[in-house]
């Protein structure tokens, strides 16, 4: 039996939602998988859940859920959220929105927090915060807008409380900002599919299709260790005596990310190495056989598959530095001595000025900026502009300083 928790993100007539074995249920609250309906061999797909009007669905229900050998799948609200935090105790996550929790490019649950009527009723009243960068994205790609415009747009709309976010709302923050072109053309778009723009409907989907497809077994409790988050304070204190220079492990992979000119070819060979090697003791295969499963080679496989790198891993590190220099090493310990000067946390670091960075280093126009993001491990343009800024106050120091040579130092 599949049983999906889902509320507003899908409508009942979703055809998707009658398949065989389905059964629909309403969006999860604290208690629900503990319900012994819910048994061994049964999935579980987590996508909506209560947590203003009502306790939210907790961690440990999932996880009991996994040991009477149900598997869970989450996407595109709540559930992308609770995926990003188990995934690494056997829940598995589905989309966009679930990648993006596991990379830190989005963090908390107003993010996906949608309002809905009183009456129980499934509609979405307002929009969440997720499906707004998404059409943001879409408009960038269709020439309406540039980057500095719809990061200001989007932090316009962030403003706006989630339960007051209606289209309404949206469309008088748009004009507001003097974007009326904008939203003339989002208008256009949504008058020609109500669906457009809607990122947590298409996760939703892809969810509910993958559990009519089938899914693997849940992870044994046994081997459940460490969640995404434990993955990413581990990295975090990962540092290298290199040089005479005590280095942080993450610093040096973001440097080669975003400087590298050939750091796809990095990536590309730690994607085949975690293909034919897979931390989860699955069957080994070539790269190019597991996209073709995957998704029928439709994508290349850094738009398919997003791992959370272990830098505590020596071979991962020498896979991912193989082009480092001593110079990029003396680069990053300039870089982390500005960042330092900076007097603020790197998030303080404006999005626009970083977004400018990256495109005139990786030489590419604004609608390429997700597929450069992806090839060097960055997920996608957002991901790279978050986690590029801690090395913008160290890049524009060296830019200033050598404007007369015309290079920046590496």
């Amino acid at each position: 039996m599949i049983h999906v928790f889902v509320g507003p993100t899908l409508s009942r007539s979703e055809p998707l939602l009658s398949g065989p074995g389905l059964r629909v249920r309403p969006p999860a609250g604290h208690g629900d998988l503990f319900d012994p309906a819910i048994g061994e061999g049964d999935t579980v797909v987590l996508i909506d859940g209560v947590f203003h009007q009502a306790p939210a669905l907790r961690h440990k229900e999932i996880l009991a859920a996994l040991d009477r050998g149900a598997a869970v799948i989450g996407a595109a609200s709540i559930g992308a959220l609770r995926a990003a935090e188990l995934d690494m105790l056997g829940m598995l996550g589905v989309g966009a929105i679930y990648t993006a929790y596991v990379h830190g490019v989005i963090e908390g649950d107003d993010e996906v927090a949608v309002g809905q009527a009183p009456d129980g009723g499934w509609e979405a009243l307002t929009w969440p915060l997720v499906n707004c960068r998404h059409v943001l994205v879409l408009a960038q790609q269709a020439g309406i807008l540039d980057g500095v415009r719809a990061a200001g747009l989007l932090e316009a709309l962030r403003a706006v409380y989630y339960p007051h976010r209606t289209w309404a709302a949206v469309r008088a923050v748009c004009e507001r900002s003097g974007e009326k072109a904008f939203a003339t053309w989002l208008t256009e778009q949504r008058t020609a599919d109500q669906h457009f723009g809607d990122l947590k409907r298409l996760d939703a989907l892809a969810a509910v299709q993958i559990a009519l497809d089938g899914v693997p077994a849940p992870v044994p409790a046994e081997v459940r260790q460490e969640t995404v988050y434990f993955r990413r304070w581990s990295n975090a204190a990962v540092r290298d005596q290199v040089d005479g220079m005590d280095l942080a492990a993450e610093d040096r992979l973001l440097y080669q990310q975003v400087f590298d000119p050939l750091f796809h070819e990095r990536w590309q060979a730690f994607l085949e190495h975690l293909s034919r090697h897979p931390s989860d003791g699955g069957p080994g295969m070539g790269l190019a056989e597991r996209v073709t499963r995957a998704g029928g080679g439709r994508l290349p496989g850094d738009q398919l598959f997003h791992p959370v790198i272990d830098l505590r891993e020596r071979h991962t590190r020498a896979l991912l530095l193989a082009g480092e220099s001593a110079a990029d090493r003396r680069a990053v310990a300039r870089y982390a001595a500005a960042l330092a000067r900076f007097g603020a946390p790197a998030s303080a670091v404006g999005e626009d000025v970083t977004r400018r960075v990256l495109l005139q280093v990786w030489r590419c126009p604004e609608t390429e900026l997700d597929a450069e993001a992806s090839a060097r491990g960055l997920v996608n343009g957002a991901g790279a502009v978050h986690t590029a800024k801690r090395l913008i106050p160290g890049y524009l120091h060296e830019a200033r300083n050598q404007t007369r040579q015309g290079t920046v130092a590496r």
